[in-house]
């Protein structure tokens, strides 16, 4: 007879086994995945943490959900995938994950360990309140 803590721990070993299972995305695909795209981001508490155009070069143009941009470029370190911005002396580092619902993204700089997850492509432009034309 199996008992009901057997079946819970199995479940258990079950989803984490599937969550660990999956391989995080290094630059190339990254690279494929993003490149020409405007992706916006979520957190758990913020459903608008902030949406980042990904041009050709590795560039890209990061606007907060305020409106506040700042250009860049990404490159891959010990495995992740790092974000320098113009003015911002600190990389930024995340593990990217390609899960069936979009990236998901782990902050992994310093801690807070932020879980950033894809929202939807955009088609619109970015709002740069503080960028002028």
């Amino acid at each position: 007879m199996i008992t009901r803590t057997l079946v819970h721990t199995c479940l258990l070993v079950l989803l984490c086994g599937s969550a660990q299972a999956q391989e995080r995305m290094n630059a190339e695909a990254f690279d494929a995945y993003v490149t020409g795209r405007t992706i916006t981001f979520r957190t758990d508490i913020n459903p608008t943490y902030g949406t980042e155009r990904y041009m050709e070069g590795q560039r890209v143009m990061w606007s907060s959900a305020a409106g506040i941009c700042q250009y860049g470029v990404w490159f891959e370190s010990k495995g992740d995938i790092c974000f320098r911005y113009e003015g911002d002396p600190e990389h930024k580092c995340w593990t990217v994950y390609d899960e069936p619902d979009g990236l998901r993204g782990v902050y992994t700089t310093r801690p807070p360990f932020t879980v950033i997850y894809e929202v939807t492509e955009r088609t619109e432009p970015l709002i740069c309140n503080d960028l002028s034309s």
